[in-house]
């Protein structure tokens, strides 16, 4: 058997206290997300037309498209049952579903994560 030599390890053990950690110290530190990360989805209403094919093709049934007036409508997303798989980003044909960075979405009660993003109302002349 070999002896461990104790000299060695102290010096190993010394030259590791004073380097600098590989980790990073989030949530104390915020780091950025890498580009095309797939976060919390944003929806804008002017964009929409109103074809709900990114509610048709949500594999897990987590949009809700509503009319809320003439060429206006809204947007009622589920976080908690969305996959982020982003295929409803690539089924809007008017952009007017993306992907934003933000990536903290965990919350104690389930219906804090419906989010609704409603269509600005038009002032009637």
């Amino acid at each position: 058997m070999k002896k461990t030599r104790v000299g060695k390890m102290a010096a190993c053990v010394l030259r590791h206290v004073f380097k600098k950690p590989a980790t990073t110290r989030y949530p104390f530190v915020k780091s950025s997300s890498p580009k095309a990360f797939r976060g919390k989805i944003v929806f804008y209403p002017e964009k929409c037309v109103g074809c709900k094919m990114c509610m048709r093709d949500c594999p897990s049934g987590a949009i809700e498209i509503a009319q809320t007036g003439e060429k206006q409508f809204e947007a009622t997303f589920d976080l908690s049952k969305c996959i982020y798989c982003a295929q409803c980003v690539d089924s809007c044909l008017k952009k007017a579903l993306e992907f934003s960075g933000e990536f903290e979405l965990a919350r104690l009660d389930r219906r804090q994560c419906i989010v609704t993003f409603r269509a600005p109302h038009q002032k009637t002349p």
